[in-house]
């Protein structure tokens, strides 16, 4: 089988050749690319010793010359080459307690993940593939090198990425791999809540976030999102649902773009339902007040998991007014705007549709077609360039300085009464009017002694 390997990944083969080294193209890059994906990053492995490394190419950075590793630099993009190694114990289900360099290829393909991920290429000699990884991509599994016991225990983030893997590629996680899983999940707690954010977010951005799913069944969000089997254990009981909560979220993640905000704001716009929870005397279950519940909560795990302020504040706002339902009229609408904020729009309308579309059947197409006319009535709104904040009057508060009134607290105020009437009426945002308006209530705080 042939690998299209760049040029800049060739030329350091071939140079390490050259000087009487093995090396090859290793890992998630040969996979994708027999998989006619687009690799994001091209590493080599090579017996050649970091020092050798360094003494063939111009320019390289000691990235992890510790553990064999030798960033070259071919113009301004870098290529991870490492020496084969094999990893002494793992005390910790992260970090080996020794790294031996080996001069033996399967060796160090030995000590990698799953086998998808163990093979090697250069042009003279072909695809290396030791332990099937070719097969297991050609029937879609994901199984790992050797024992899976061993290979989770030296590295505990590997099973998250066995999940991340098979949402990503659209794979199935083979039997031995699934229990070794499920035996050893309790030791995820040994991995930085950074490395579990990253393989979360890189399974439920991918084009199957049903999978999980797949983190629930093998017991793996017990550790790291105990709130999603909170909601997959809560039952609605009620004619506009016909799922679970989880299932519910599921579904409704499955309904919105591959977009962090989006598919976060998903899984996360009903933690607070488990909460709160009421039966009534029909025996219909009711959610009252979730929606702030579940921002409380949808702020409390994004701040668990390291997430980006920026990310978590977008999240968040979404969470808490996602089941918001003004009235269809211009002006409740204009106000719903300011409470909110412009910046959760459009995508609130998305996580209301995903809402929509993941309950029963119930009333469907009226719930479908409120969302439609709440978002034809906000277009209208942003086409119209009505004001939607101070910022947007034609008049500002040196306008008003210059009217007379003193620097201070007062300046804010006026506007603020301004403001909320061209919020009511935005025909009066002219600059004439507001002058004029602006003059009255300038007199009257003057009389009531506040300028």
């Amino acid at each position: 089988m042939r690998v299209e390997l760049p040029k800049e990944v060739k030329r350091i083969i071939d140079m390490l050749h050259n000087h009487g080294h093995e090396a090859y193209a290793v890992g998630g890059a040969v996979r994708d690319a027999i998989l006619g994906r687009e690799p994001k990053d091209w590493d080599i492995t090579t017996n050649a010793f970091p020092q050798e490394i360094k003494s063939i190419f111009n320019k390289t950075i000691d990235t992890g010359i510790e553990h064999g590793t030798v960033t070259v630099l071919m113009g301004k993009v870098g290529y991870e080459v490492t020496t084969y190694r094999i990893d002494g114990e793992y005390f910790d289900s992260r970090h080996p307690s020794s790294v031996e360099f080996t001069g033996n290829l399967k060796e160090d393909l030995l000590r990698r993940d799953f086998t998808i991920n163990a093979m090697a290429y250069n042009d003279s000699e072909g695809l290396v593939d030791e332990f099937g990884g070719l097969s297991d991509l050609r029937n879609g599994v994901i199984r790992c090198v050797g024992n899976a016991r061993e290979r989770f225990t030296e590295d505990a983030l590997r099973m998250l990425r066995a999940v991340r893997f098979s949402a990503q590629l659209g794979f199935s996680v083979d039997d031995e791999t699934k229990e070794a899983i499920e035996e050893l999940a309790p030791s995820i707690v040994n991995i930085s809540s950074e490395r579990i954010r990253d393989e979360l977010l890189k399974t439920i951005e991918s084009d199957n976030p049903r999978h999980i799913l797949e983190l629930y069944n093998l017991g793996l969000t017990k550790y790291i999102l105990p709130e999603f089997d909170e909601m997959m254990k809560c039952e609605q009981n009620s004619k506009h649902h016909m799922y679970s909560v989880g299932m519910h979220t599921v579904i409704s993640m499955e309904n919105v773009p591959s977009n962090r905000v989006l598919r976060l704001t998903m899984l996360l716009h009903d933690t607070g339902k488990p909460k709160s929870k009421t039966t009534d005397k029909e025996g219909y279950n009711h959610f009252y007040g979730h929606p702030v519940e579940s921002a409380r909560i949808a702020n409390d795990v994004l701040r668990r998991l390291k997430m980006d302020n920026a990310t978590r504040k977008k999240v968040v706002r979404l969470v808490r007014y996602h089941d918001e339902r003004p009235k269809l009229e211009e002006k409740k609408v204009r106000h719903k705007i300011v409470d909110i904020g412009i910046g959760a729009f459009p995508d609130l309308f998305a996580v209301n549709r995903a809402d929509t579309l993941a309950q029963s059947e119930y009333k469907r197409e009226e719930k479908l077609a409120y969302i439609d006319g709440f978002e034809a009535i906000y277009n209208s709104i942003i086409e119209k360039n009505q004001a939607l904040c101070i910022g947007d009057l034609k008049i500002t508060g040196s306008d008003l300085i210059k009217m007379g009134l003193k620097e201070g607290p007062l300046v804010g105020k006026v506007l603020k009464e301004l403001f909320d009437e061209v919020l009511n009426n935005p025909e009066k945002n002219n600059k004439e009017y507001l002058r004029d308006r602006a003059g009255k209530l300038i007199r009257k705080h003057g009389e009531n002694n506040e300028c």
